[in-house]
């Protein structure tokens, strides 16, 4: 069944509900001014010193009396809207749905299975922070309206670029070339930037060309160098498409990431070709965000997205109080998931969690499982594939309630799958990815590092429990550092993450297991700090004769001084054996 764009089963119920919001929002916006006028960040405070503005006091005096008065006389207002409000939130479904209509049916789909029987595939998470302006501020973030136009901007810059692979005839005489950071532009402001402008439809994502699962915004650039030593008996081909396999046979007879890989700015180890991009990927297929619970920052971030990402689900989750067994407690906030895909959604079911604590309690946390329509194979037959996110339990030291969390997150895609797969498709992918505040290093997190769930799903960065590979950088910002001149812009921060001294003074450390003094690193081993952002695959849920490699994990770093978190990002390239369409 196709999805319907409006939560709400008609326009009658959506219009009261629309009459009822109207009436809480100017109280709503009158206690956020309220609680923000009186919250400063450490950017703002440090602009004001530097302008020698001595009239902050006065603002914040005359501001909350203000916004006081202001509150408490829309408040008999607010209170009526919120009578019609929150019983109509039983009958919402949990997410709008925005679809932008292509120009052809062909743009939203990917032919390389058709053609050649292989495709690469791209995705990514992030962690937005985009709360009400006065709760954001208390983790060192303002401006939520801003900071979601910004944030908006730069991954369509960065999503929208050509996606250039760059051949170097000899790495060992000639330096690593990274196309984001020499030849494209990158925003390099530390503040918000131009949130006017709104971006420009891009390419079509999915050519009708005849090249093998190739981009069309993917160029190569040839690099020849004259100082070369021996040349190898083979010589290798001198382009490399974006969907070529990235984890070949080397030497050693382990899998190693091409040259024109490398040379782009990846790096290779433990099997694993990744990078630390002052971009976000080029060409990404699906994007899932967190914290995304302002519902006027969602709607920005949809209008700006929706040029490049043609299906997107926002405002997910539930309010109010609802039925058993579905939600406990009363729901201040939605799950702040958002997901934006190129392909077309079929089927997107939402869970809330059932064991939530404390001030997690007021947001309807849960998982966002949808299917999407990839195109088809060589015979005809549907390709499909999964797509998983979910925001676990915040607070520290409550690695059992995770734990639960992530019981249901497995159990909940395994139904999800159940109902919706059909004998005449074949799967491609399954990716579980998000926020799961909790890290493989901390040992109050070694309850979370061993459950069974990484078992099913595979961690590219993960080497085992408690144990990450050495390459692996933590994606938790300190909080009151954002704003300093090592980290305050794409290019510093990536620079930054680059450095084991660097690194330690703005990624979070470990956490302690209670009563027990941190020794970390251990003797000889990298310092990787918090790692809780997570994009995980697994292969036994989809064709047989599919067969997964990971092209490149990627670090993130264009939402420098825009967010607390850093983007990751995974591609995975799936081939399918020719004799898997006559399944």
């Amino acid at each position: 069944m196709a999805l319907q764009a409006s939560p709400f089963p008609n326009g009658f119920v959506a219009g009261v509900h629309a009459v009822g919001w109207a009436f809480i929002l100017p109280c709503f916006w009158f206690l956020d001014r309220l609680i923000a006028v009186c919250k400063s960040t450490t950017l703002e405070r440090t602009q004001r010193l530097e302008q020698e503005c001595y009239l902050h006091p006065l603002k914040v005096f005359f501001g909350s009396i203000i916004f006081f008065i202001l509150f408490l006389a829309t408040a008999p207002l607010a209170f009526l809207g919120f009578l019609l409000w929150a019983p109509l939130q039983a009958c919402r479904r949990p997410f709008y749905y925005h679809r932008e209509t292509p120009s052809s049916p062909e743009k939203e789909i990917h032919r390389g299975f058709e053609l050649v029987g292989r495709a690469s595939f791209s995705f990514a998470t992030a962690n937005l922070c985009l709360l009400p302006d006065s709760l954001a501020r208390f983790n060192n973030l303002g401006h939520t309206q801003l900071r979601a136009s910004a944030i908006g901007q730069r991954i369509v810059q960065g999503v929208c670029r050509p996606h250039i692979r760059i051949f170097v005839d000899s790495p060992s005489s000639c330096g690593t070339l990274s196309p984001s950071n020499s030849i494209l532009p990158t925003v390099n402001s530390a503040t918000y930037g131009a949130t006017d402008r709104q971006p420009q439809p891009p390419v079509s994502h999915h050519p009708d060309s005849a090249v093998p699962a190739s981009k069309s915004s993917s160029d190569v650039v040839c690099v020849p160098c004259d100082d070369t030593e021996e040349t190898s008996a083979e010589s290798s081909p001198p382009l490399l498409n974006s969907n070529q396999n990235s984890n070949q046979q080397g030497r050693s007879g382990h899998r190693s990431a091409p040259r024109a890989l490398l040379s782009q700015g990846l790096r290779q180890q433990d099997d694993v070709p990744w990078e630390v991009s002052s971009l976000f990927p080029a060409d990404i297929d699906i994007l899932c965000l967190e914290e995304v619970f302002d519902k006027r920052a969602a709607r920005k971030l949809t209008d700006v997205l929706k040029p490049v990402f043609g299906h997107i689900l926002y405002d997910i989750g539930a309010y109010a109080c609802q039925p058993p067994c579905r939600c406990t407690s009363f729901k201040f906030f939605n799950s702040g998931l958002f997901l934006a895909s190129r392909f077309p959604v079929l089927e997107a079911q939402y869970h809330c969690f059932t064991n939530s604590r404390g001030e997690d309690a007021l947001a309807a946390k849960g998982l966002l499982s949808a299917k999407v329509l990839i195109g088809q194979n060589q015979k005809g037959k549907r390709v499909v594939g999964y797509f998983n996110c979910t925001h676990l339990h915040a607070p520290e030291g409550e690695g059992e309630i995770r734990c639960e969390q992530l019981n249901m997150v497995t159990k909940w895609i395994g139904d999800f799958q159940a109902a919706n797969s059909l004998p005449d498709e074949d799967v491609v992918f399954d990716v579980l990815c998000g926020d799961f505040n909790f890290d493989n290093c901390s040992p109050d997190d070694t309850l979370e590092q061993n459950h069974c769930l990484f078992e099913e799903y595979r961690d590219p960065c993960r080497a085992g429990p408690g144990k990450e590979k050495p390459w692996v950088i933590g994606t938790l910002l300190e909080q009151p550092t954002l704003y300093e001149d090592d980290i305050n812009t794409p290019e510093n921060l990536q620079r930054t993450l680059e450095s084991d001294e660097l690194r330690q003074q703005y990624i979070s450390p470990p956490v302690p297991a209670m009563g027990t003094p941190l020794v970390y690193p251990e003797a000889g081993q990298p310092w990787i700090g918090r790692r809780i952002d997570y994009i995980l695959y697994r292969e036994n849920s989809i064709a047989k004769r599919c067969r997964t490699e990971i092209e490149e994990v990627t670090f993130i770093t264009q939402l420098a001084g825009l967010t607390d978190h850093i983007p990751v990002g995974l591609r995975l390239n799936v081939s399918m054996d020719s004799e898997s369409a006559d399944d």
